[in-house]
């Protein structure tokens, strides 16, 4: 293991030198398209680029690199993870991944292997969606299901997304030539941190993704009417701000009686027009479900929107409910997975398998290719957050897991 620890203290160097590249000095924080994100990109495909990989960024700043194989009609292999990030972000979500991919490649340059199959590297450009509220920007150019009326859709600024590209150089023309045909993939594997506290409460480095939970992300607005804080009488009120508590409680208790299933969160709250003395008369808030059982999933949000319906029309309140976004369940591909889950246990590891709660660039790629995931040990769990941290031990395992699972597929295919 001596040989996999000092070559992912190099990968630690890497991550260490992308999180210094950030939009504020107080944290790591690389929306797409911003300075930061751009600098960040640069620095990932210098890395690509030194490593002997015909390098290219594409039409929506995913940077890619590809290792070719001699053979006539060899199908594609694609390594890929994000670079972008959340606000205040860690430095693992998402470059950990795009880095362990670079050091396998390079191993491969360095010991001249003939491929059977191309591999493609390739850092993805908006996978957390802040900027634009659009997850798996770039994942989705790659696999061919970009919807090109997001190009129209505003950020915070009033700044569309096509003028984003226009600032970053991008074609918008050329979004649908940069996507890998279905019938030209072979494969897809990301690692990536658990972002979940299971691997750190169990001390083991690694574990096997079986499949990603679905998501679907609501919008609530409910409306009453603001009112003088001090001459309303307490019973005459339409207080849209107590509507919402009394939602955001129950949204709580609904996802710890069915928490075997589901997780149900309300992760932003914005009063209208708030002041100290006005009774709030709007307010707008966020639902996100997420199960790995589709069925389910369908039914809880149908329950929650009679619950919060109902709430809303005993405080005389009048609710919205706009479904934002929604990704079905996607299962890992089973040939993959055993290849994978060998390869864990063949680096004297157990076979831990676990479903993701949080989403993936595996989610839109699994629509055109069989994917497979691995999971990489993280600080108590936690991430979105400047606290998230990676053991190098557990870092050395995934990689030694990794091109152990690549060797495999390379001897499988040869």
């Amino acid at each position: 293991m001596e040989a996999y620890t000092t070559r992912a203290e190099s990968i630690m160097q890497r991550i260490q030198a992308l999180a210094a590249i950030s939009e504020d000095s107080q944290g790591i924080t690389r929306t797409f398209g911003t300075p930061a994100f751009l600098a960040g990109s640069a620095l990932v495909q210098s890395w690509l680029e030194a490593a002997g990989l015909a390098t290219r960024v594409d039409s929506i700043g995913n940077v890619r690199g590809r290792l070719a194989s001699p053979r006539p009609g060899a199908k594609i292999f694609v390594i890929a993870s994000h670079i972008d990030t959340v606000v205040n972000a860690g430095k693992f979500d998402g470059p950990l991944g795009v880095l362990l991919g670079l050091d396998l490649l390079e191993q491969l340059v360095q010991q001249q292997t003939e491929l059977p199959f191309h591999i493609e590297l390739i850092a993805f450009s908006d996978e957390e969606g802040c900027r634009f509220h659009t997850t798996y920007l770039g994942s989705k150019v790659v696999a061919g299901s970009f919807d090109t009326s997001l190009l129209q859709k505003p950020d915070a600024s009033g700044i569309t997304l096509a003028e984003a590209l226009a600032a970053m150089g991008a074609d918008a023309q050329q979004l649908t030539h940069d996507a890998i045909p279905a019938n030209e993939w072979l494969g897809y594997f990301e690692a990536h941190i658990e972002q979940g506290p299971v691997l750190y409460e169990r001390h083991i480095p690694v574990a096997l993704v079986t499949a990603i939970a679905g998501q679907q992300r609501v919008e609530l607005v409910f409306t009453g009417m603001a009112g003088h804080a001090g001459t309303v009488p307490m019973v005459m009120r339409q207080d849209a701000l107590c509507c919402a508590a009394e939602v955001v409680l129950a949204v709580e208790q609904f996802g710890r009686k069915f928490q075997q299933d589901l997780v149900a969160t309300v992760g932003k709250l914005d009063i209208r027009y708030a002041a100290s003395n006005v009774i709030p008369g709007q307010v707008v808030c966020t639902l996100d479900l997420r199960s790995a059982d589709e069925k389910r999933l369908t039914w809880a949000h149908q329950q929650l929107h009679e619950q919060v319906q109902a709430i809303a029309h005993l405080r005389n309140i009048t609710l919205a409910w706009n479904l934002i976004q929604q990704t079905a369940p996607v299962a890992c591909d089973g040939n993959l997975n055993h290849l994978l889950a060998r390869a864990i246990a063949n680096s004297g590891y157990p076979v831990v398998p676990l479903v993701s709660g949080a989403g993936h660039d595996a989610v839109p790629i699994s629509a055109v290719a069989p994917a497979t995931m691995l999971f990489v040990r993280c600080f108590k769990g936690i991430s979105h957050n400047p606290l998230e941290d990676v053991e190098l031990a557990d870092l050395a395992a995934a990689l030694h897991v990794a091109e152990r699972f690549l060797s495999e597929l390379i001897t499988h295919h040869s």
